[in-house]
C-alpha cells in the first residue's frame, strides 16, 4: 500500500479499502493497551461488564473489566449503542476496558468473589469498583463472539465501591431461586431489559433455581439468550401470525458489510448464509469467496448452527422485526464481508446491523424473481451464486414446500 494513500486520507476517508484506519487502530492499542494502566492497581467505572472465559471448563477464568476513569462509562460495554460507531472508536473503548481475572469454579456459585461479579453485572449503570494485580495488565483479547477487551491481568482483590440501580425485574429474579433461567431470560426480555444486559446476568449465574446456578462462558451466555429469545418470539407468537401479504426486501452496508433481506409469504422458516470475500477476517488467505450458512424449517432447530453465534444472533433480529408487525414468513438472510473488514468484533455486530436494517422501510414485491433483481442491485455475489448456495431459495425457486421437509 503507498504511503502516499495515507497522507491523503489521514485516517478519514479509508482509501486503502479497509472498514477501519489500521495507523489510528494500532495508534489506538499502542496508546491505550501499552500506556493505560502501570501500576498493580485501577479504580474505574465497570460499565457494568464482566468476562467468564471458557478455556478449562468448568475452571475458568473469571472478572470484572473497567476503564481508569470514573463516570459514565455504560457505552463501553452497551452494543446497542454502537450501531453506527466507527470501528476506530469502538477500539478505543473496548481496549480501554481491563480485565481483573483469576481461576474459579463455575459452580463455586456463592464464593465471595463471584458474589462481586453478580453485584456488578445486575446493575443497570456503571458502578465504580477498585482492583488490585499481582501483575501489571497487559495484552488484549479479540475473537468473533465477544467484543474485544483491552489489557488483563491476574486479580488479588476486587471491591465494590459504589452502588447501582437494579431493573426491579432483575433485583426480583436474582433472588427468586425457583425460577428457570430459561423463565427468567424470557421475562427480562418482555420487561424490557435489553439483550446485552440479560447476557451479562446469564453468564455470571445470577438466575435460575437455586441448585442449576453457574458461570456461563461470556461467548456461551451470548448465543444462548439470542437462541432461547428468538426461540420463544418464533413458537409463542410468530407461528400464530398471518403470513405476510407480499415480499419484503431489506438491506444496509456499513463497514464493508452488506446485509440483505429476504422476508417471503409462508410459514416460518429461516436461513442465514455468510460470503467471505479474500483479504475479510475469516478468509485472509484465500483466493475465493467462500459462501457458508444454515437453515431451519417452521421449527427452531436443535442442532447447534454450523456457521456459529452470528444465525441466532440474526435470528433474533429478524424474529423481533416480525413480531413486531405481528406476521410470520419465510426469512433468507445475507451477508457479504468484503476486503478491509479484517478484524473480529463480536456477533453484537450483526444482530445491532439487522435491528438497524429492520427499522428502515422495505422495498416491496410480488414475485421472488422481482426480490432477485433487487438483490442484483446490491451484492457483488450476485442472486444466481447466492441462490445455488441456498437451500431455501433453491427449494422455493423449484415450488417445493418447504414444510415437506420437516422431520
Amino acid at each position: 500500500m503507498s504511503s502516499r494513500l495515507c497522507i491523503f486520507c489521514r485516517g478519514a476517508r479509508y482509501l486503502c479499502g479497509r472498514a477501519y484506519c489500521p495507523i489510528v487502530a494500532k495508534m489506538y492499542v499502542d496508546i491505550h493497551v501499552v500506556n493505560i494502566v502501570k501500576t498493580n492497581y485501577l479504580f474505574g467505572s465497570s460499565p457494568p461488564s464482566i468476562f467468564i472465559g471458557r478455556l478449562g471448563y468448568p475452571y475458568v477464568y473469571a472478572g470484572p473489566l473497567a476503564p481508569p476513569i470514573s463516570g459514565d462509562t455504560k457505552i463501553y460495554d452497551y452494543p446497542e449503542l454502537w450501531r453506527e460507531m466507527k470501528l476506530e472508536d469502538l477500539l478505543s473503548l473496548r481496549l480501554s476496558l481491563v480485565l481483573g481475572r483469576k481461576a474459579v469454579d463455575i459452580y463455586n456459585i456463592d464464593d465471595k468473589f463471584i458474589e462481586s461479579l453478580q453485584l456488578i453485572a445486575i446493575g443497570l449503570k456503571p458502578i465504580d469498583i477498585e482492583m488490585r494485580f499481582s501483575k501489571t495488565p497487559k495484552g488484549y483479547i479479540i475473537n468473533d463472539y465477544e467484543p474485544p477487551v483491552g489489557p488483563r491481568a491476574p486479580i488479588e482483590n476486587v471491591r465494590v465501591v459504589g452502588s447501582s440501580p437494579t431493573h426491579r425485574v432483575v433485583e426480583r429474579l436474582y433472588s427468586d431461586f425457583d425460577v428457570r433461567a430459561l423463565d427468567a431470560v424470557i421475562e427480562m426480555y418482555r420487561a424490557g431489559v435489553e439483550v446485552s444486559h440479560i447476557q451479562k446476568i446469564l453468564s455470571v449465574g445470577a438466575i435460575g433455581r437455586k441448585r442449576f446456578r453457574k458461570l456461563v462462558p461470556t461467548r456461551w451466555a451470548i448465543t444462548a439468550v439470542d437462541d432461547m429469545v428468538s426461540k420463544f418470539l418464533i413458537e409463542n407468537n410468530i407461528r400464530f401470525y398471518e403470513e405476510l401479504g407480499e415480499i419484503y426486501v431489506f438491506n444496509r452496508n456499513i463497514h464493508k458489510n452488506l446485509f440483505i433481506s429476504i422476508l417471503i409469504p409462508g410459514r416460518w422458516c429461516f436461513e442465514w448464509m455468510e460470503a467471505w470475500f479474500p483479504r475479510s477476517t475469516w478468509n485472509l488467505y484465500g483466493d475465493s469467496i467462500n459462501i457458508e450458512g444454515d437453515y431451519e424449517i417452521v421449527r427452531p432447530r436443535d442442532e447447534y448452527a454450523s456457521i456459529g453465534g452470528c444465525y441466532y444472533a440474526s435470528r433474533l433480529a429478524t424474529a423481533e422485526f416480525l413480531d413486531r408487525i405481528k406476521r410470520q414468513a419465510i426469512a433468507i438472510v445475507l451477508r457479504e464481508i468484503y476486503p478491509g473488514f479484517n478484524i473480529p468484533i463480536g456477533v453484537w455486530f450483526v444482530r445491532e446491523q439487522l435491528r438497524e436494517m429492520y427499522r428502515q422501510k422495505p422495498l416491496k414485491v410480488n414475485t421472488l424473481e422481482e426480490a432477485l433483481n433487487i438483490i442484483d442491485k446490491y451484492s457483488i455475489v450476485g442472486s444466481s451464486e447466492w441462490v445455488k448456495k441456498s437451500k431455501l431459495l433453491s427449494m422455493l425457486l423449484k415450488n417445493k414446500r418447504l414444510d415437506m421437509f420437516i422431520k
